[in-house]
């Protein structure tokens, strides 16, 4: 039998909170280790039971949802952060990405992300709330006659670097090909491609990476 994956809560709001300790509790691959109505409480209960996911609200008070990430990031780094907001302004989710965290999800998309969500980010993954990615993705669309500024910096193509714009907002091989009218194994190779050029072995790096380019920030 494999392992529960453990999670914490962290939120303000008690109807809400029991919302998300009913969606938990319901799947039987995760286990809630406790919740915390506020910053320091959720500080130490995420230093005490070391969880493998730590739900975060940004505006819980005390100490911030963001805030309280880059300590996570510091003091408990195997602990995986996923922040869940009502904010939808792209410059909480770049601040966010920023203090470390390993996902964003949107509190009117709870129901249908949030346990996906926690499956992803354990397995390494940033998750990005899709209705976010959506919004992304179209605006990448409507740039595709565009050159990547800087791109050939690195030495990408301007393909490779689009696959990896793509790639770093959250989008599946499968929606990249459909996006850009191209077959997944071509999608495969300007992705496995651009990595190799930049040395990025995981997801993770190449958000972390397109996040200093200012890639997340061009919307």
């Amino acid at each position: 039998m494999s392992k529960k994956i453990r999670v914490a809560l962290a939120d303000d709001h008690p109807i809400f909170l029991a919302g998300l300790r009913n969606l938990i509790e319901a799947e039987t691959d995760l286990e809630l280790v406790g919740q915390g109505t506020s910053g320091h409480s959720a500080l130490k209960l995420i230093r005490d039971k070391l969880p493998d996911v730590a739900i975060i609200d940004i505006s819980i008070p005390e100490i911030n949802g963001i805030a309280l990430a880059r300590r996570l990031a510091a003091e408990c780094p195997s602990v995986r952060v996923l922040i869940l907001t009502v904010y939808e302004d792209r410059s909480f989710l770049i601040q966010a990405l920023s203090a470390g965290v390993n996902g964003y999800v949107l509190k009117r998309s709870a129901a249908e992300s949030l346990i996906g969500a926690i499956r992803a980010v354990k397995l390494g993954e940033i998750y990005i709330d899709p209705s976010l990615t959506d919004e992304v993705g179209q605006v990448i669309a409507n740039k595709n006659n565009k050159s990547m500024q800087g791109a050939d910096t690195f030495g990408l193509t301007d393909r490779e670097a689009t696959v990896l714009k793509y790639s770093a907002r959250g989008l599946s091989i499968k929606e990249i090909a459909t996006r850009l009218e191209l077959s997944a194994k071509t999608i495969e190779t300007y992705k496995s491609r651009a990595a190799e050029k930049l040395r990025l072995k995981t997801r993770a790096e190449i958000v972390r990476f397109a996040l200093t380019q200012g890639w997340l920030e061009e919307l």
